[in-house]
């Protein structure tokens, strides 16, 4: 029965959650809350302590151990089947990202590169020999891999690629430099995409093969906890079976980019909520003019405001991953989710900042940690303008990339 004031009378409400206000929370099932905790308490006791000392030194100095412990809590391809992988659901994978990335955007990084990219290319258009020798090994974080698709000269346009794969009798022959590459110079094992005479075709290149680098990219201002490099392949020579079998063209490695950047949909809001969080805490301890800022009116509509864009962001999250696990997710709708949350994460951490003050540009804070972090997530993967059209060619019929 409701009262003249609209409330309910009768049972007494529970108190809701500042960070969750629209209880999405009770969307999810025990299981994938279940999920979301065991990696939020490992990200709890092996990251969250060392992950801003990380990105002031620009190093993550753990990555083996890390990669070690995230596999054996099963999240290194936990959404593929079989050889080792958990054969979790999307939306397993989706709240396993949004607490690594409320952790650093490089973390999440290594785990989308290892298991959205590099094992789901092998898992998906590998030969068995391929997926045996690697596979386990890679969801146990045994071996690291990575995935060499974008050059110095061909980011948004990878039909321009200028890495040549060219046969030698029995062998294939490999020259050419790759860019950007997350986990480039500790990889095991790099999957590398490269101009065939018959169409772009992957490789997988064990990373000690003769003529194999992969130097350092220093000097980065975002995603410092993350080891990025170029890959150069100089004369790399590997046999016939190193081909990945099952797919030709540019659809192999599309394929692979759309699990990553589903990753990303949720990761960004993990980052998101990480800053409301800490700009929260830090209204309600920062008096000024007498009182705690969080009861000042300028104040809670940026709080509001950060809370509405999280919700909305959340939900498209959900609602691509309940359709990933159903009737299936379409391309445009993963540039959608992946266009609007980032976006939507940067204007959440940069509005965090602004509630902390010059305390906000403090890595005593994660605030500008992720605000850097995401101006790289922004562009990788896509940047805003490509995703953009991609959903105006599916609203229009018509492609207008060129």
């Amino acid at each position: 029965m409701s009262t003249a004031s609209g409330r309910t009378s009768g049972a007494v409400r529970a108190k809701s959650d500042p960070l969750d206000l629209a209880g999405i929370d009770d969307m999810l099932s025990p299981e994938e809350k279940a999920v979301r905790a065991a990696v939020r308490q490992v990200c709890d006791t092996a990251v969250d302590p060392y992950v801003a000392e990380w990105f002031e030194k620009g190093e993550l100095p753990a990555i083996r151990e890390l990669a070690k412990e995230l596999g054996g809590l099963g999240l290194l391809g936990m959404h593929l089947e079989g050889y080792g992988c958990a054969g979790m659901s999307a939306v397993d994978y989706g709240l396993a990202c949004m607490e690594l990335e409320a952790s650093d955007s490089g973390i999440r990084s290594l785990v989308s590169v290892q298991g959205s990219l590099a094992m789901y290319a092998i898992r998906q258009h590998g030969s068995e020999e391929q997926k045996r020798r690697w596979l386990p090994p890679m969801a146990a974080g045994e071996a690291i891999g990575c995935f060499g698709l974008t050059e110095p000269d061909h980011g948004s346009d990878p039909a321009g690629m200028l890495t040549r794969a060219v046969r030698d009798g029995g062998d294939w022959v490999l020259d050419g430099r790759k860019m950007w590459i997350t986990n480039g110079s500790v990889a095991d094992v790099a999957v590398v995409w490269a101009r065939a005479e018959e169409g772009v075709r992957g490789f997988v290149v064990p990373t000690d093969t003769p003529g194999f680098s992969a130097p350092l990219i220093k000097h980065k201002l975002s995603l410092r906890a993350s080891v990025t490099s170029e890959l150069v392949l100089d004369g790399v020579r590997l046999p016939g079976d190193a081909m990945l079998p099952e797919v030709r063209g540019l659809r192999g490695p599309l394929s692979c980019l759309n699990e990553a950047r589903y990753g990303i949909v949720w990761g960004a809001m993990g980052a998101a909520r990480s800053s409301l969080a800490a700009a929260l805490e830090y209204a309600g301890q920062r008096t000024q003019f007498g009182k705690a800022i969080a009861g000042f009116q300028l104040t809670q509509e940026k709080l509001a405001h950060m809370a509405v864009e999280l919700t909305c962001g959340t939900l498209l999250a959900l609602h691509l991953g309940r359709r990933k696990d159903g009737p299936g997710l379409r391309p445009e709708q993963v540039s959608m989710g992946k266009l609007n949350n980032v976006n939507k994460a940067l204007d959440i951490c940069r509005s965090a900042r602004t509630v902390l003050g010059a305390n906000g540009i403090s890595l005593e804070y994660p605030v500008i940690r992720h605000m850097a972090n995401l101006e790289s997530v922004l562009t990788y993967e896509g940047t805003p303008e490509m995703h953009k059209l991609v959903i105006g060619q599916a609203m229009t019929g018509l492609p207008a990339f060129r």
